[in-house]
């Protein structure tokens, strides 16, 4: 069958998802994009671009998937012309009614934010079928709509919960983690040594994944003179978070990487060298930087609250788990003097399970069902 995968903001995660999916499925999917940037006006606007390029082709597809960044409803109407009875699904990698919202952003202080939300939902009612990347995304998402609708002053469409919820399903992220197997840790790399334990931070460098809090922690373990080092990777923004660069400057002589991996490779061994993934994030729906850690056998810490114990059996693994700032300091510490509670091993087994060697298939047979409802 013939796919069309429409991506506004075809960079980053959301790139390589589409793009995975066109490498490895069994069906003929193509793209239609826009670069990368500027998000808000992308939700705006890019139904517009979109819609003409769809337009414009001669490509018919079977299935069209499109995703959050979309205001799908603006797309289709758009297209009507040429969409017919064409099924539509749109995926969730994350939505902007439960996404935290930095506090310096204009749009949050000027209460500008609500629109960006409403297209979420409208999306999500204009859709043949709703997916999410997990449980708890899906859950928090359905949860957070009756509020939203409700500070609108009539027509608050309460009902709008029940229809998404009926079409909406899980459909977990497949990675192309099988890459990593390509790549180890050598001695070769910088400051490399047996001495102490290796942390690290392989997220972005903004408000939502809490780098306070993360800093916070190791300011601790240097007061209790516990021995560490750290790998501080990820995208950074066009402001980088100040969290980083006091780190910079009081932890310099436990700091090994700053910065951005100037390759796949050198990022990959970063992963392999590294004992523990302390994580303190606000927001995670899914996880991918997390399962990429795992599957080169990082041990995580992760907090309670968020999608993790969903993707990692806590009933199997309790001692990854907490609930506080001071309960993650403890448990880091007793992990990093005493030695990781659980074998590497068995992390590297759970974040396998999303690699596309076994989701291509779950994806494909979804999409051959789409187009059959």
């Amino acid at each position: 069958m013939n796919i069309l995968i429409v991506e506004p903001f075809f960079s980053g995660s959301h790139a390589r998802w589409a793009s995975e999916i066109q490498k490895f499925s069994r069906h003929n999917v193509s793209l239609c994009t826009m670069p990368g940037r500027n998000w808000k006006w992308r939700m705006h606007g890019g139904s517009v671009t979109l819609a003409r390029k769809f337009l414009e082709s001669d490509h018919v597809p079977d299935l069209i998937l499109a995703t959050d960044m979309l205001d799908l409803a603006g797309f289709m109407g758009l297209a009507r012309k040429k969409l017919g009875n064409i099924p539509v699904a749109i995926y969730f990698h994350e939505n902007q009614l439960t996404y935290p919202w930095s506090p310096n952003d204009r749009d949050r202080r000027k209460n500008r934010d609500r629109h960006y939300c409403f297209i979420n939902i409208q999306s999500a009612l204009a859709a043949d079928r709703m997916l999410f990347n997990s449980h708890f995304h899906m859950r928090s998402f359905l949860g957070a709509i009756p509020g939203f609708l409700q500070a609108f002053p009539d027509y608050n469409e309460e009902g709008a919960v029940d229809i998404i919820r009926e079409k909406s399903s899980v459909l977990p992220l497949g990675m192309d983690l099988a890459r990593f197997d390509d790549v180890d840790a050598g001695d070769d790399m910088p400051g490399s040594s047996d001495e102490n334990k290796l942390l690290l931070w392989n997220h972005r460098w903004e408000y939502d994944k809490n780098p306070g809090e993360f800093f916070d922690v190791m300011y601790f373990l240097e007061k209790r003179g516990v021995d560490f080092s750290l790998a501080l990777l990820g995208e950074e923004s066009g402001n980088t978070h100040a969290a980083f660069v006091k780190a910079k400057e009081k932890l310099s002589h436990r700091i090994r990487q700053f910065g951005y991996a100037s390759s796949f490779r050198e990022y990959a061994r970063w992963l392999w060298e590294a004992d523990f993934l302390p994580v303190t994030s606000n927001q995670d729906f899914f996880g991918i930087s997390i399962m990429e850690a795992m599957y080169c056998r990082c041990v995580p810490l992760l907090p309670r609250r968020l999608t993790y114990p969903e993707l990692i059996p806590e009933s199997e693994f309790p001692r990854v788990f907490y609930n506080s700032p001071d309960e993650l300091l403890t448990k880091l510490e007793q992990f990093i003097t005493s030695g990781p509670p659980y074998n590497p091993n068995a992390f590297r087994q759970i974040a396998a399970r999303y690699d596309w060697s076994r989701m291509i298939g779950i994806y494909d047979d979804l999409f051959e069902r789409l187009q059959l409802s």
